[in-house]
């Protein structure tokens, strides 16, 4: 018999490389990560890791168990599915970027209190990826995220991924920019000025660096800051300009405007839904998916997304 725990724990670290960092990602000690590879190494009989100096490297059995664990995962979160049938109570995860947890997500726990009142949920915001993260963890149950550069291909065994809705990027300047003045506007317009986004950690810079690179230039960035309150601040105050999600809200107190796009490219933002692969059949996950893209219906028929 396997754990199918102590086989997520062996994927987590296929992921990650090192102990430590599937520690990390699990919410666990180094040590209690190395037992349960080596508990899971004496279930299957096999040895599943390689010293290489300060790192481990999978075996050739580890590669092929890891072969099986997607099939093996998405039919257990099947069998739960159906062990719940008919239940209408439990518990969800939802995870998601800021702006989605904002726009989305905490319109959709609204609904599902107001219609499944048995149901316990809880918000999690994190970065596309440590969302992705934490589905595999067993940490979260649905992630509304951004897929960058690197998010895990639409086929991944892993999971189930769909489209929500396209959320447009506008230009956000401070009030009296000389490009508020302008009946039209286009990216490659900001060519010269300063742009205020954080680098690191942020999906948002991957978002800005395609969508620039498609209008011909590389954005300079004068000023790093993630969060929108702090941006919409910096933008106020006249130190640069960015792009902003138009879910995204901004505190009515900045003097900032909001100047939609035109020409080619026009930026927007892909919004996906992402659960593990067969759990989107459980009564508690179908519930919340289903609130999810109640909201996002009704964000595409206002038109602050499209």
């Amino acid at each position: 018999m396997i754990d199918l725990r102590r086989l997520s724990v062996l994927r987590v670290l296929a992921e990650h490389g090192t102990v430590t960092a599937a520690a990390e990602a699990l919410h666990l000690t180094p040590s209690a990560v190395s037992q349960q590879l080596r508990l899971l190494a004496k279930e299957v009989g096999v040895e599943l890791l390689r010293r290489d100096g300060r790192r481990v490297r999978l075996t050739p059995a580890a590669v092929v168990l890891l072969e099986h664990a997607d099939s093996l995962f998405a039919q257990w979160e099947r069998a739960r599915a159906d062990l719940t049938a008919g239940e209408e109570a439990g518990a969800v995860r939802l995870c998601g970027v800021s702006s989605t947890v904002a726009a989305l997500l905490g319109p959709a726990v609204t609904r599902l209190r107001q219609e499944h009142p048995r149901l316990t949920v809880r918000v999690i915001e994190e970065e596309s990826a440590d969302c992705y993260e934490l589905l595999l963890a067993e940490a979260a149950d649905i992630a509304v995220v951004l897929p960058t550069p690197e998010a895990p291909p639409v086929d991944d065994p892993r999971f189930t991924q769909w489209p929500l809705l396209d959320d447009p990027q506008d230009l956000l300047v401070a009030a009296g920019h000389p490009l508020t003045r302008q009946d039209a506007v286009e990216l490659a317009d900001a060519a010269r000025e300063p742009w205020i986004v954080k680098p690191r950690h942020n999906d948002t810079y991957a978002l800005l660096q395609v969508a620039c690179a498609a209008a011909g230039f590389t954005p300079r960035i004068a000023h790093e800051a993630k969060e929108w309150f702090a941006v919409s601040a910096l933008v106020a105050a006249g130190l640069g300009v960015c792009l902003v999600p138009r879910l995204a809200p901004l505190p009515p107190q900045h003097e900032v405007v909001r100047i939609p796009l035109h020409g080619n490219p026009r930026p927007s933002r892909r919004i996906v839904g992402c659960v593990r692969r067969g759990s989107e059949e459980q009564w508690p996950i179908a519930r919340a998916i289903a609130a999810i893209e109640a909201v996002c219906a009704e964000r595409a028929t206002d038109g602050r997304a499209v």
